[in-house]
């Protein structure tokens, strides 16, 4: 049995290795490195302790100092842990795309939260890396762990990870598939096994619109590349502490793939992974379907899949973004994301207050809901109905919810054309589609956008 710890920071590492059983391998053996058994839920805090430990022996950091880096979110979780442990200020700059709970998780922990955005390049000041640089400067007594440039970063693989994997599979391994998106874990197995076992083979999983998988089979970026969904991985810019020297192949997965591999593993292995995940496990499956003779390959699950529940385990955003298919309709059923028949739209029945339908619309993220009586449609109340309710006198939020609101309905049949639509939005309403007099859900304006989106 383990034994007792004295401190979080030293369960980090020893992760488990699992082997796939449920998963169409081919002539393989395919096993997951289990990352996000660390404690901070990710393959990063191997990385976060090494950064911040080499920067103490440097004597680059005092105690009280305050860090700051730019992270796609789990470097970010690893220093967090770490500086938390060690009594130091973190500061991070963070691309928009990162999920929610990871923001959520990050400022739970004690680290400032610096949002950018995540369609500029290298060169904008926007740029999350370029802005962080440029915060260290302007911070006073601050250390930039500059995790893409910082040896440290494939150190902490080269000496922890790639021995692990290597004992564990005792010492019978063909190939590892692996990501980049600092270099850091690439270069740590590079090193590795390019001293102690030079046959095994390193495969880069890159996400579609990502440069460096085409850096790595021709030492050139493409021209132009595309924004990516998965996080956490790719780049658009080669990472300084990058080494793609021993790279044997490479797979472009697209968004697609790597969330629906993400929900297949859940499913099929039990484990819940992070978006990145299915991208390295999407890769890994295809190189094993692709051997004509048995080999032992290894992935890794990068981090946990809690930290994705609003995204990739969510059907309404796997829908919203085209990644889910569902019966299609051709009619204004096809816009709705929560219909009605699907027992998945969001009401509130007409015997309920007030205060349940702001708590709908509260838990649901969504600004109105319509009211039900015997099944049907009977109103639509929205968060301007529910204000001018209550603002005189909080104690209506007790008041049944047919107190306010508004019975007058427009509804749309499913067959009408979706010009009618802007008509009902350009009213400050939102459509109420009806088929054969029975509800069918609502449609906003967003929901036109994604739709719009979906089709282009």
């Amino acid at each position: 049995m383990p034994g007792i710890y004295d401190n979080v920071l030293a369960m980090i590492g020893h992760t488990p290795l699992l082997a796939v059983r449920h998963l169409d391998t081919g002539p393989c053996e395919l096993f997951l490195k289990l990352e996000n058994q660390n404690p901070g839920g990710s393959i990063k805090d191997r990385v976060g302790l090494y950064l911040v430990e080499a920067a103490e022996r440097a004597g680059h950091i005092r105690p009280g100092a305050t860090l700051i880096e730019a992270t796609a979110g789990n470097t970010g979780l690893g220093l967090a842990l770490v500086a938390a442990q060690k009594g130091y200020r973190l500061r991070l700059v963070i691309p928009d795309k990162m999920s929610q709970e990871k923001i959520f998780h990050l400022r739970a922990m004690g680290a400032e939260v610096v949002m950018t955005r995540s369609d500029v390049s290298k060169g904008h000041p926007e740029y999350y890396r370029d802005l962080a640089e440029r915060l260290a400067r302007e911070t006073p007594g601050s250390y930039f762990v500059n995790q893409f440039g910082n040896p440290a970063n494939a150190q902490a693989h080269e000496e922890t990870t790639a021995p692990e994997i290597w004992e564990q599979t005792q010492q019978r391994l063909d190939a590892v598939v692996c990501g980049a998106g600092t270099g850091g874990t690439l270069a740590g197995l590079t090193r590795f096994f390019s001293r102690t076992a030079p046959q095994v083979q390193l495969v880069l999983a890159d996400p579609v619109g990502s440069g460096l998988a085409h850096y790595a089979r021709t030492g050139k970026l493409p021209e132009k590349m595309t924004p990516w969904l998965v996080e956490g991985i790719g780049g658009d810019s080669v990472p300084p502490v990058g080494d793609f020297s021993r790279v044997a192949g490479t797979f472009s997965i697209p968004d697609a793939e790597s969330f629906t591999t993400c929900r297949e593993l859940l499913a099929k292995e039990g484990i819940i992974a992070g978006t990145s995940s299915g991208t390295l496990l999407a890769a890994a499956l295809r190189y094993c379907r692709e051997q004509r003779a048995p080999r032992r390959v290894v992935t890794f699950v990068c981090d946990s899949g809690n930290k994705y529940l609003s995204k990739v385990y969510n059907d309404y955003w796997m829908l919203d973004q085209g990644f889910l298919q569902r019966e299609h309709l051709g009619d204004l059923r096809d816009l709705i994301p929560r219909r009605h028949t699907e027992r998945a739209a969001v009401t509130v029945n007409s015997t309920e207050t007030v205060m349940a339908a702001y708590r709908r619309m509260k838990l649901y993220d969504v600004s109105q809901v319509p009211v039900m009586r015997d099944g049907r449609i009977a109103g639509i109340v929205d968060e301007e109905d529910i204000l001018l309710e209550v603002v005189s006198n909080p104690e209506h939020f007790n008041e049944p919810v047919t107190r306010a609101m508004a019975s007058h309905l427009v509804t749309v049949p499913v067959d009408a054309p979706v010009e009618q639509l802007l008509e009902i939005f350009k009213r400050g309403m939102v459509a109420i589609v009806v088929h054969q007099g029975e509800f069918q859900g609502l449609v906003t304006r967003i929901d036109l956008l994604n739709w719009l989106r979906r089709r282009m």
